[in-house]
């Protein structure tokens, strides 16, 4: 086996070796990735490689609300950054949901999921999915943990502030939880 600091020193390399996940997409495709992504989800490059990003998600909704909200908050220069909850594909933790930052950018901001480089951070270490949620509660936890509030989720996720707040009244039921600023650590600490 050669040792890391005999490789060579080029992109490839670096790719492979970097201490977060990397896939590089076409269409919602991944079309490579890195080390660390097979190790965050569990995965062999067979379970990745051709595959759509959809096996990543919980549920199928999940997916498209994202790949949507994707494509309506790109950012300047094509990027895009959140927190959602993932699913682990195999390994001993096959099915685990788990929450994960994912940023990346889109080569062609004016065709977002044409073809993209995205980053991938296991969460699972600061925080836990506690209980079990919906896909829309799980949209909603990780917007109230960003601070949003209930007009700001509302518009961001396409319903009515009314609608974020019944999901919200249903998360505090569930983490047993007071106030919105308690949910959020009860949901921080989970």
């Amino acid at each position: 086996m050669v040792a890391l600091a005999e490789l060579p020193l080029d992109y490839r390399t670096a790719f492979d070796q970097a201490p977060i996940g990397l896939v590089m997409s076409r269409h919602r495709l991944m079309v490579d990735c890195n080390r660390q992504m097979l190790e965050i989800f569990g995965a062999s490059r067979e379970d990745i490689i051709g595959q759509s990003f959809e096996r990543l998600y919980p549920t199928h909704d999940e997916f498209e609300r994202t790949g949507a909200r994707i494509v309506a908050r790109l950012g300047p220069g094509g990027r895009y950054a959140d927190e959602r909850v993932m699913k682990r594909l195999g390994g001993a933790k096959g099915g685990e949901l788990f929450w994960c930052h994912v940023s990346g950018r889109a080569l062609d901001p004016s065709q977002p999921h044409a073809a993209g480089i995205w980053t991938f951070e296991d969460l699972s270490a600061q925080r836990r999915v506690g209980c079990e949620l919906t896909a829309r509660e799980r949209e909603i936890a990780a917007l109230l943990i960003d601070g949003l509030t209930s007009k700001l989720i509302g518009k961001r996720l396409g319903i009515s502030p009314r609608t974020v707040d019944v999901y919200r009244a249903r998360l505090m039921r569930k983490y047993e939880a007071a106030t919105t600023p308690e949910l959020v650590q009860k949901m921080l600490r989970a």
